[in-house]
């Protein structure tokens, strides 16, 4: 059981579970915006954005890239499950510039076609900031 001044990150891709450890706070986009998360947290059920995942721990500040999906903050746990979490470093520099590029470059022909292309473009912008900031 978790103290109530403590709490458990569950980080799960597809693949793996990535993580599974205490921290002391948590900080990760919604699709509508940025939230932190310190122990004693009511429970929340969320749709994850694109971002930077900020976790404090005793260790100190590391950061993830994560894609979408979904969180759960339910008795102390926090259990984020997402299409890709990616550590600064394993984020290929050159391919993000790609992906940026080739969303700006890409031709919208419908309102769907350009809230699409702006949503790549936060994307890869949001990716390429945590890069440079290994």
């Amino acid at each position: 059981m978790i103290a109530s001044n403590q709490l458990q990150l569950v980080l799960v891709t597809p693949e793996t579970t990535l993580l599974d450890e205490p921290v002391q706070a948590l900080r990760f986009p919604l699709f509508d915006g940025q939230i932190g998360i310190l122990p004693g947290r009511a429970p929340l059920v969320g749709r994850l954005g694109y971002g930077e995942l900020r976790i404090t721990s005793e260790e100190g500040v590391r950061s993830y890239f994560v894609d979408s999906g979904f969180v759960q903050v339910k008795g102390g746990i926090v259990t984020l499950l997402t299409n890709r979490a990616l550590a600064p470093e394993e984020i290929n520099l050159a391919s993000a510039e790609e992906q940026l590029k080739e969303a700006t470059n890409c031709v919208a022909n419908t309102d769907a076609d350009l809230a699409l292309k702006l949503k790549d473009q936060e994307r890869a912008r949001r990716l390429l900031a945590l890069a440079r900031n290994k």
